[in-house]
């Protein structure tokens, strides 16, 4: 994800035995209850034992050729979301209701962040706001494991827990388990990331065998508690700079749902780039991974946005607006994710709050292709 991008910069001065001590601190913190957050439990609301409905769904169960499939796939289009980050006053459910109104529609799919903190702030999977939120969308949870130093990973600094330690069962009963409940109690189907953009959390997090054996774990702990409403969704950043890397960590077509991937046209924002149109920016990682990974699995652009062009600002109206023509030809994309928020540097806001770029994607949010049934379970 483009806050992956930016972490590798953040941790490349730090050694191995640097991020190791870490890990090994952080573990001890966490298996004893511990959170960085801990000072502000009270106020963030319920706990992460709190009970959740036993159907979160409502409203009528979409019928016909368009209904998405029990993996939620729609056949006659393409989902439309966004990652929101959360506003000024700290509520998600605010910043989503806001964005709606500047595209004047209401998303299908809300896409959130999480560490394993297990703090009520980002280490709870399904908080009240995401409830409230999904009971007219579908939401995409992403769990990372890393511990946060700042919320909602303000900027982008963490403790990672490491894969190994994942897949050994250290945070079974202290993180892994109630968060897998808390989903089963949810009732409602949910996407689900585990570590998105894997590529780019090697080797600070593990090798490749044991992000395999830690993805594995938590779907295998998830599937024992029985969590049947899991979209599992393994997401890769795309960059095919690591084509060799994202084949060794595939964990296997019998763990995977769904592919996502995330790239973007960076243009300025990144040196000696030159400008992407949409297809241009998609087309590539996605026809590799129709032939590296699977020809079969819907596909995810998890992630998608451009920079604006410094010298044209109308360049970006026309990006948003290709979209629609060219999701027609990449048939395996089943839904598009809006990254909102802009990342550190010159002619690097990657939103689509106002001007062109605004204009073009509400644009693109009204075709026909975008306007799903969404299903209510």
């Amino acid at each position: 994800m483009t806050r992956d991008h930016i972490r590798a910069g953040v941790r490349a001065g730090a050694s191995r035995g640097t991020y190791l001590a870490l890990v090994l601190a952080a573990v001890g913190a966490l298996l004893a209850g511990l959170g960085v957050w801990v000072a502000r439990a009270e106020k963030d609301g319920p706990g992460p034992d709190q009970a959740l409905p036993e159907n979160a769904a409502s409203g009528a169960v979409p019928h016909g050729p368009c209904a998405p499939d029990e993996k939620l796939a729609p056949p006659c289009g393409a989902w439309w979301g966004a990652y929101v980050p959360y506003a000024a006053n700290g509520s998600l459910t605010d910043a989503v209701h806001g964005f709606e109104k500047k595209i004047g529609r209401k998303l299908d799919l809300v896409y959130n962040y999480h560490d394993m903190s297990n703090t009520q702030r980002d280490g709870v999977l399904l908080t009240p706001e995401e409830q409230e939120l999904g009971r007219d969308r579908m939401l995409m949870l992403a769990w990372e494991s890393t511990v946060w130093t700042e919320p909602h990973h303000e900027n982008w600094t963490e403790t990672q827990l490491g894969w190994a330690n994942v897949a050994a069962g250290k945070f079974d009963e202290e993180i892994i388990d109630p968060q897998a409940r808390r989903l089963k109690a949810y009732g409602k189907r949910v996407f689900f990331s585990f570590d998105q953009e894997t590529d780019f959390r090697t080797p600070d997090a593990g090798t490749p065998e044991e992000f395999v054996a830690a993805y594995r774990h938590i779907y295998d702990r998830f599937e024992k508690l029985g969590v049947d409403n899991v979209v599992w969704v393994w997401t890769v950043s795309g960059y095919l700079g690591n084509a060799e890397l994202m084949k060794s960590l595939y964990p296997g077509d019998e763990y995977v749902d769904w592919i996502g991937m995330d790239q973007y046209n960076y243009y300025r924002c990144q040196r000696n780039a030159r400008w992407l149109d949409f297809d241009e920016s998609q087309r590539p990682t996605y026809d590799w991974l129709r032939a590296n990974i699977s020809d079969r699995k819907p596909v995810m652009l998890s992630e998608f946005s451009t920079a604006p062009d410094p010298d044209d600002p109308d360049r970006q109206r026309g990006w948003y607006q290709r979209v629609p023509e060219v999701a027609r030809t990449l048939p395996g994309v089943k839904a598009l994710v809006q990254w909102n928020r802009p990342v550190p540097g010159p002619h690097c806001d990657l939103t689509v709050n106002q001007g062109p770029a605004l204009d073009g994607y509400r644009e693109a949010g009204r075709d026909d292709y975008f306007r799903q049934p969404v299903p209510p379970r």
